[in-house]
């Protein structure tokens, strides 16, 4: 089956943060053109750190009947785009996606933290210049599909608000098409998609023209991936982070990949390998969805619980390196991980850390978040999608 690595692992709140300076305006050029929206890290409409947003405009299918959501979240490590119910207004409505006997179509979408439960319907979605049509969304939290199936709601606590999602909305871009593909396609499967006939639901096979769908692939142009790049971020932190997403690779003049370092990820996972210490983690990915970088290390003290058990607290910055490896390509990677509690504490207004790191989510994995992207510009290519270097999927930076 395919498992895209969940967003949002192990999100941090914190209330009252956001505003202020500390904006960082490290080196790196971000581009400009039809093809790239403006990305933000900052507190965003739940006091959340290392969030990097995007607005997204929504249309009923064919019409100028718009609204323009701002503060979604950009999620490499899944598929689709998820928006809030509540953040739309009440009389701005989307045709339900069906099925074959004209029941409504609903989803569950399982997070390393919780799950989102909504219906799904059909938008033009337009970021920057590009549209995708017709393109299957999720409304999180839909107040007609209030009664969330077990099998779903036991996945962990429901993320169907703003605060509980620490957005108003997911943007999934990562390497696969589809949110889950030609196994929920085939079979029935329990936490995934169902059918809903007068808003009781039952778990049902959905075909891939129905499944939420990465919009990327749907542009008709720009269509074979997608990439973040981030400006660095001082040692202490940030209020604010600039950034761009930028749609196509080797599409046009500002997507290029040049000497970027290509990963091949595997094709039902989206994972590779990553050697840290001795260990072979064979589940690891890149997800610009997850606010720190998240693996187990023994040595690395944890934070008190009141800041969070899952981040690392350490007497002091360590300097740390692991390499990422895929398909005989081997690249190291040194990155830093500093007291937490010292980030969180030293300045209260800056929601944007690179040196965030905690304890990993899944078994085997080293979860490459939003700290990895600072200073780099990351390249998703779209599985089936020709590129340059070759079809996706695969990762470069």
């Amino acid at each position: 089956m395919r498992v895209a690595a969940p967003v949002g692992a192990m999100l941090l709140l914190l209330s009252g943060c956001g505003g202020g300076g500390g904006s960082s305006t490290g080196p790196i050029a971000l581009p400009t053109g039809s093809n790239v929206a403006p990305v933000t890290v900052d507190s965003g409409p739940a006091g959340t750190v290392n969030t990097a947003f995007v607005s997204v405009t929504v249309c009923a299918p064919g019409t100028a009947d718009c609204q323009t959501v701002d503060h979604v979240l950009v999620d490499t490590g899944s598929s689709g785009l998820r928006l809030v119910a509540s953040v739309l207004p009440a009389s701005f409505t989307l045709p339900a996606l069906e099925d074959n006997a004209g029941n409504a179509l609903a989803e569950c979408l399982a997070f390393a933290d919780g799950f989102a439960f909504g219906s799904v319907k059909q938008a033009d979605v337009k970021i920057a210049g590009e549209q995708a049509s017709a393109l299957p969304i999720q409304l999180i939290g839909d107040a007609a599909f209030a009664a969330v199936p077990s099998d779903c709601s036991g996945v962990g606590p429901a993320e169907d608000t703003v605060q509980a999602l620490g957005a108003n909305g997911v943007l999934g871009l990562s390497t696969f098409r589809e949110d889950c593909g030609s196994d929920c396609a085939a079979s029935a499967l329990p936490a995934n998609y169902y059918s809903c006939p007068q808003g009781s639901c039952a778990p049902a096979a959905v075909p891939l023209a129905s499944q939420v769908q990465n919009p990327v692939w749907r542009f008709p142009v720009d269509n074979n991936g997608s990439s973040l790049v981030m400006r660095s971020v001082d040692p202490a932190g940030a209020a604010l982070v600039q950034g761009a997403l930028v749609f196509g690779i080797d599409t046009q003049g500002n997507n290029a990949l040049g000497s970027a370092t290509v990963l091949g990820v595997d094709a039902d996972t989206g994972d590779f390998t990553t050697l840290y210490k001795g260990s072979s983690l064979t589940s690891s990915f890149i997800d610009s969805g997850s606010n720190g970088l998240f693996f187990d290390d023994s040595a690395l003290p944890k934070c008190p619980q009141a800041i969070g058990s899952d981040f690392y607290c350490p007497a002091s910055v360590q300097s740390l390196t692991a390499t990422l490896q895929s398909g005989g390509v081997n690249r190291d990677v040194p990155f830093k991980v500093a007291n937490a509690q010292t980030l969180f504490s030293a300045n209260t207004d800056f929601v944007a850390f690179g040196t965030l790191a905690g304890t990993a989510a899944f078994s085997g994995s080293f979860d490459w978040g939003l700290p990895f992207f600072y200073g780099r510009q990351v390249f998703v290519a779209i599985e089936g999608q020709s590129t340059a270097a070759g079809p996706g999927p695969f990762v470069a930076f």
